[in-house]
């Protein structure tokens, strides 16, 4: 007797599409650790290359049990497969409600990694880059606004500040047509005009208040992923504990027959 072809092979497919992904996840964070600047770790509050490098492991040693327990029929490999699922959905369901029950003091600590990212801006290049292609997505500059980036020891306004930059914004904060050069000194200045006249040059909006518009109006597209990411986990759950009752049901048919004869 043998288990159903058809659980086993679905099975395993969600596995290893899961295992290929989380071996691509590792790749990117090895590259992303080993091309990073020094220094670049203590930007934020933890190093999403580490981070992305110990997820990928994770899921990379989980999903491997469940491709060889699936293909062999090894049960003790689909157990803790099974199980190591169910606690994983268990947090990300207590991780959302969470999310969701504490929003405020979500919103406060993406504001201080912001802030902070402001304040590092000139010491990692990563950590550049990413806010620079949060205020040109956006169309926005700052946190709150366009002035947060008087936080920034190289574009604070103050009297005594000596950089080329004081006043300044990244020109990534600029208003650019589609056709025109890039001028990387469109933002030299700003800080120290008025808003009505800051805003013909650069986006005076802050980022988060965008961010969280965006959020809002992507709800459905947001909710709908996790959605399809929670119904594959529970499907690729039930499949694990179907073929498990199917070896349970085999082994013990076995063990009449011995017992029988």
């Amino acid at each position: 007797m043998r288990t159903s072809r058809l659980i086993k092979y679905t099975l395993f497919s969600f596995c290893y599409v899961f295992w290929v992904a989380s071996g691509l996840m590792i790749a990117v964070g090895i590259y992303a650790k080993t091309a990073i600047e020094g220094g670049a770790v203590d930007s934020l509050t933890a190093d999403p290359a580490l981070l992305l490098i110990i997820v990928g492991c994770l899921i990379f040693c989980i999903t491997f049990l469940g491709c060889t327990g699936a293909l062999r029929d090894i049960q003790i490999l689909l157990q803790i497969f099974m199980w190591s699922l169910l606690l994983i959905l268990f947090l990300q369901v207590i991780g959302a409600t969470l999310g969701f029950i504490f929003s405020k003091k979500v919103e406060k600590k993406s504001v201080a990694l912001f802030e902070k990212g402001i304040i590092r801006y000139r010491d990692d290049l990563d950590l550049q880059n990413l806010i620079d292609y949060i205020q040109k997505k956006f169309k926005c500059c700052g946190v709150s606004n366009y002035s947060d980036w008087s936080k920034n020891m190289y574009f604070s306004c103050v009297d005594n500040n000596p950089s080329l930059e004081r006043c300044a914004v990244p020109f990534s904060c600029c208003v650019m047509g589609t056709e025109e050069v890039l001028n990387t000194m469109c933002g030299y200045e700003t800080q120290s005009m008025k808003r009505s006249t800051a805003q013909k040059q650069i986006y005076t909006g802050g980022c988060m208040d965008k961010v969280i518009t965006w959020g809002h109006q992507n709800l459905f597209l947001i909710g709908g992923l996790g959605l399809g990411l929670l119904l594959l986990e529970v499907l690729t759950i039930s499949l694990t504990v179907m073929l498990l009752n199917q070896i349970l049901f085999i082994k013990k048919r076995i063990v009449g027959r011995r017992t029988a004869s």
